[in-house]
């Protein structure tokens, strides 16, 4: 899902470890942790969520490189599309290693992720860069901050296939090189990227909202869930993510 990285001057939201010990679940790993079955069930369906996501972006990234402006550029697509199914894959394996059938796991969250994509389809090549780099990051934050309170097993995999596939200063170059060429630009990818950002947080409100044993996990009914304050933390720290990636890029929040 996360095609791109995020410079330096733009850290995503939440660290890729709890800020503290971990307790809980978070201090389990998976052969202890699944046996609560409905934490065995939210995992499932968040390794289904991602699935989906990975191969929604491989193939959303191999379609925009028919956009791109030249055949470096293609060949640069070509690259990320490919690192997100070799994500899937991972994904895909490691669902029919706990015994959970694939295809099955991911149904559930096709059309909500179908709808977001089709939704937010670029007009053109800076537009699918900037969702590459701006809107799927803002899932992933949302995702990273979900992984610091899963099993020690599940945390590792999810932050692996949300890791950076080394492509945000391609994205970046490409969309300032746009801007300073053509200042106008600037106001039509900042518009979208603010309407990149509402979409995302929709998605995956309804993500969770559509499976009772994820959201159930993430309010604390099981694992080390969100109580309401946390909830608003969490939702400042992606803000925040978002507003520095698009300093990154030379947009206004």
């Amino acid at each position: 899902m996360r095609s791109m990285e995020t410079p330096d001057n733009a850290t995503p939201a939440g660290d890729t470890e709890p800020a503290d010990t971990p307790t809980g679940i978070a201090a389990e790993d998976w052969a202890t942790a699944s046996a609560q079955p409905q934490y065995r069930a939210a995992v499932i369906d968040l390794l289904g969520a991602l699935a989906y996501g990975e191969l929604a972006a491989f193939e959303r990234l191999a379609e925009d490189a028919k956009l791109a402006p030249s055949l470096e550029d293609k060949a640069e697509l070509a690259k990320m599309a490919s690192a997100e199914f070799h994500h899937f894959e991972r994904l895909r394996d490691r669902l029919a290693a706990v015994d959970a059938e694939p295809t099955a796991a991911m149904e559930p969250f096709a059309k909500a992720l179908d709808d977001f994509h089709r939704q937010t389809a670029p007009s053109d090549w800076l537009e699918g860069l900037v969702k590459a780099y701006v809107g799927d990051s803002i899932a992933s934050d949302f995702y990273r901050e979900v992984a610091a309170r899963l099993d020690s097993d599940t945390r590792a995999l999810v932050l692996a296939v949300l890791d950076d596939t080394g492509h945000g200063n391609f994205a970046v170059e490409k969309v300032r090189a746009a801007i300073d060429a053509d200042p106008r630009v600037g106001g039509r990818l900042a518009l979208w990227a603010r309407r990149l950002m509402g979409e995302a947080l929709s998605q995956a409100q309804r993500v969770v909202a559509e499976r009772d044993a994820l959201s159930t996990m993430l309010v604390g009914g099981v694992a080390d869930g969100f109580d309401l304050a946390e909830v608003g933390r969490m939702f400042s720290r992606i803000t925040e993510a978002h507003t520095k990636r698009m300093a990154a890029l030379g947009l206004a929040a």
